[in-house]
């Protein structure tokens, strides 16, 4: 939607640009394939293979136990996706401006910022572990160097991650549309090569995978607590995982056509995406046993273990793919957005995107001598667990308080008394609600005591958000903005 289609004495300069105004329904090319996409990039990196893998290992749980905890993983996140992405669908509007109806004009940019330095922490991260799969492929064809280091790096660490990190720019450099083929391209790949992979391995462990298959769903490993806690532990493990991406998928869905599109791609990528890439994880691990006498859950150790020149090739290849595609989903797109949300008339998407990536380089740079070894991996993960509230308080304000009506004009206003405009354009109940629900959920991860609540923080942080956030709403008056 240009500036002409909403009220033009109504907008504010300082909150509106070309990348957070409304998409219109004209302008969207996105179908369940994208989205579908969106969830396979998400699941497929290094550390979601690894993920899957070990959950069958971890718990003493019998296989079947594992595999129905990981799809009701995968069922609970379709719903809360399916709760965010409704609104984007129908309004257009990224993760940013949607907040600002329940935050405030100016307080939507707590949850956009806290929400852009976890994603650009772990959108360096990633790229670092991008980079060395393609380190991988270039010591397999040119040898390994000399051995020098700088900042634990050797050279040809130093050459794969600035390759990642420029190849990653050049896409979003392009726009959302070049990143729409690349994660269409990098999904299906992945599954072809994991599936190539899961046959390789079926084939030469021959009679003796079933067996090994039978061993992992026995259930006979050690376990603490009840299998009940176990099953409920692994729910609460991939639920995490994914909510990243939970609190802005508005950020994918406003270029969705229909919602019943976006509920499509949810149902194919994530309770069947989830249960079918974990099988794959399953069969493999149990090949890995067969094959080398140890479960190996990470993708790279059967590489190592295989020594194949052409497997190491195709699978640097492969792991590149993944990860660079998880980390424009999750890492990338939404702080672009985020910044964009903070100074909207001086930071578009792709000057927000450039941000993300050059405070990135840094994060990624230091991460093997220092950032690793000195906690910060835990404080982000606190702030993860901090902003659950949002989740909460973003989808009782839109479907309880507003009733899923949202004013276009007002989203983009900050004339005192307008409907977002709160206090100062501050919504005060609102941070009331964010901050007795965050202090729940960051007791679960730095109080021992509630340590074994821990896989369970965030469902209850947004739980606690959204309870506290309507009691505190539901008497409020406010100007009630025309329907859009």
């Amino acid at each position: 939607m240009k500036a002409s289609d909403l009220d033009i004495q109504t907008i504010d300069p300082s909150l509106y640009n070309e990348d957070l105004a409304p998409l219109k329904h004209k302008d969207r090319n996105w179908g369940a394939f994208e989205i579908f996409n969106v969830w396979s990039n998400d699941i497929q990196s290094l550390f979601g293979y690894t993920l899957a893998a070990s959950l069958f290992l971890a718990y003493g749980l019998n296989g079947w136990a594992v595999m129905a905890a990981i799809i009701l993983a995968g069922v609970i996140v379709m719903f809360l996706v399916n709760l965010t992405g409704k609104p984007s669908v129908k309004y257009g509007i990224p993760f940013p401006v949607m907040v600002r109806a329940s935050m405030g004009v100016r307080g939507a940019n707590l949850p956009a910022m806290l929400r852009a330095i976890i994603g650009i922490f772990w959108y360096g991260v990633q790229t670092y572990f991008a980079s060395t799969a393609v380190a991988l492929l270039l010591v397999a064809l040119f040898g390994a160097g000399n051995g020098s280091t700088f900042l634990g790096l050797s050279g040809i660490a130093w050459i794969s991650f600035v390759i990642v990190w420029l190849f990653q720019i050049a896409i979003f450099w392009q726009g959302i549309e070049r990143i729409k083929h690349f994660l269409n391209w990098a999904g299906p790949l992945v599954y072809v090569v994991m599936v190539v992979l899961m046959i390789i391995v079926w084939y030469q462990a021959g009679s003796e995978l079933l067996p090994a298959v039978s061993t992992i769903f026995s259930g006979d490993g050690e376990r603490s607590g009840s299998s009940i806690a176990a099953f409920m532990a692994i729910v609460g493990t991939m639920v995490a995982y994914f909510a990243a991406v939970v609190i802005n998928f508005g950020d994918f869905t406003r270029f969705v056509k229909t919602e019943r599109q976006m509920k499509l791609g949810n149902l194919l990528g994530l309770p069947l995406n989830v249960a079918f890439f974990s099988f794959i994880a399953l069969i493999i691990t149990a090949g890995t046993l067969v094959l080398f006498g140890d479960a190996l859950t990470n993708p790279a150790d059967i590489v190592e273990r295989v020594d194949s020149l052409p497997l190491t090739i195709v699978a640097a290849l492969t792991f590149f793919a993944a990860t660079v595609g998880i980390n424009l989903v999750a890492n990338f797109i939404p702080p672009a957005y985020d910044l964009a949300n903070l100074f909207p008339s001086k930071i578009s998407f792709k000057i927000g995107g450039l941000i993300t990536a050059v405070i990135a380089f840094f994060v990624g740079a230091l991460w093997v001598s220092v950032i690793s070894q000195i906690g910060v991996p835990g404080f982000v993960n606190a702030l993860g667990a901090v902003i659950a509230p949002f989740y909460g308080i973003i989808v009782v304000d839109y479907y309880l308080i507003k009733r899923q009506q949202l004013s276009m004009e007002e989203l983009f206003s900050s004339a005192p008394g307008g409907a977002y405009y709160y206090v100062n354009g501050w919504n005060t109940r609102a941070l009331l609600a964010f901050g007795g629900a965050a202090l729940f959920s960051i007791s679960t991860i730095l109080v021992p005591a509630m340590s074994g609540l821990d896989g369970f923080g965030w469902m209850m942080g947004a739980a606690l958000g959204g309870l506290f956030y309507y009691g505190l709403m539901r008497q409020y008056r406010m100007p009630l903005p025309a329907a859009a």
